[in-house]
Parts: C-alpha cells; sequence; structure tokens
C-alpha cells in the first residue's frame, strides 16, 4: 500500500499549495467602497453560465459617472433594453463556444497558452428587466454597489472596449439574444479568463476577490457568498 499512501502525501500537498496559492493571490475589498452605506446604492449581477459568467448592469449606469465613450455608444445601440450584460473571453474560442457541450479543446489550448496572450472580445447582451426569466436555469447573484464603486466599475469596463475614434469596433453577432460582439482590449491567458475578468470588474467595485478560486463561476460565486454575503437567486 505504499503506492496510496504517497497518492495521499502528493494530495495534501497540492491541497497546502492550492491554499496558499488562494491566500497569497486574494484582494482584499475597499471597504470605502463596498459594501455601500448610503440609500443610493444601485444593484448589478453576476450571471453564471455553467463555464462562462457575465456582469449584468441596468441601461441607466451606462450614461453615469465613470462611462466614456464606448459605454455610451453601447447605451445608444442597445436602447431598447433595461438590462445589459457585459463578458470578455478569447476572440475565436469565445465566439464558437456557446455551451460547455461545445468546447474544442484543441482550441481552448491554443487560447489559454498563447505566447503573450490572445485577443479578447467583449460580449454585449440586451435583456430585459427580468432576469429569471431571461436566464432560468443560469445562477443570478444580485450585488448591492456604492455610487462611487459602480462608477470605478464601469470606468475599468470602458476600457475593455477597443475604439476606433470615439466608437467601440463591432464585430459579428453574439452567442444568445439581441448580442454583439465588440473588439476588446487585454490579453486572454491561463492567468487571465473570462471569469478573472469579471471578478476584476468586481474588484474595481471595492468587493474582494480571489483569482485562483474565481478562475470559474462556481468558484466566483462561492467566494462572493463567503466573504461578501451575496446569494443566488432563487428558480423560477
Amino acid at each position: 500500500m505504499r503506492w496510496l499512501r504517497s497518492f495521499g502525501l502528493a494530495a495534501a500537498g497540492l491541497l497546502i499549495v492550492f491554499f496558499f496559492a488562494v491566500v497569497l493571490t486574494a484582494k482584499p475589498g475597499d471597504p470605502a467602497l463596498y459594501p455601500p452605506t448610503d440609500t443610493n446604492s444601485r444593484t448589478i449581477h453576476l450571471v453564471s453560465h455553467g463555464w462562462h459568467s457575465g456582469v449584468v448592469l441596468p441601461h441607466e449606469a451606462l450614461t453615469g459617472e465613470g462611462t466614456g465613450a464606448a459605454l455610451r455608444a453601447v447605451a445608444t445601440r442597445f436602447r431598447n433594453y433595461q438590462k445589459i450584460e457585459f463578458g470578455w473571453g478569447e476572440a475565436r474560442f469565445y465566439r464558437t463556444t456557446p455551451t460547455v457541450a461545445d468546447v474544442d479543446w484543441m482550441l481552448a489550448a491554443k487560447a489559454l497558452f498563447t505566447p503573450g496572450g490572445a485577443a479578447g472580445v467583449v460580449q454585449v447582451v440586451g435583456l430585459p428587466d427580468n432576469l429569471r426569466a431571461a436566464f432560468p436555469n443560469a445562477e443570478i447573484v444580485p450585488i448591492r454597489v456604492s455610487p462611487a464603486g459602480l462608477a470605478r466599475l464601469l470606468a475599468r469596463l470602458d476600457a475593455a472596449f477597443r475604439l476606433d475614434g470615439q466608437q467601440p469596433v463591432e464585430d459579428g453577432p453574439g452567442l444568445y439574444g439581441p448580442s454583439l460582439f465588440y473588439a476588446g482590449t487585454g490579453r486572454f491567458s491561463f492567468a487571465n479568463v473570462c471569469n478573472h475578468w469579471t471578478a476584476n470588474l468586481l474588484s474595481a467595485a471595492g468587493l474582494p476577490v480571489a483569482p485562483v478560486i474565481d478562475t470559474h463561476p462556481r468558484g466566483l460565486i462561492l467566494d462572493l457568498a463567503w466573504r461578501s454575503g451575496a446569494t443566488v437567486l432563487p428558480p423560477l
């Protein structure tokens, strides 16, 4: 049974390394921004689609403090929708992977391990006010943020779009619903995946995040539950 003992020691070692990686890379929240303390706080939503997450914002926020040319253009383009979802990913892989069942593992490996990272795109989706009806099977987490935290989140989100002059560059239809891809900034890699991007938006709003466990949407939701007290909306 020596092999079983060796396996147990190796597993324990990996768990210890994982624990320290989570602790050492965790980012604290900003108490000046989160949790919100005034009556002007706004609700945004994290949506998990199983392998990918996005942030949903009220349409009127896209022309408020913190926004720039990109988000104001998006607000005009999607003016008929009450809520707008934003997601980010590697340009080739994101477009061809609406669900886990559609994963091309060779394309995934290229996205994760391209030297210097791969180009990113932003998906924008127009949504009705009732998110649960729009995403009946998704995990949806409402998050209250302060006005200053929302402004910082919006500024970071605005910078995720590549501009041509003062206009974000449209890059084809999105994966579902009334949606578009836009050319993005940032480089996708194993150290900066789509869910890290979502977590960094929340970090800009003052929430604590932990990149190691936030790599997967389930880890991000657990992180939000443990350190921010967030809860998932019940199913229909």
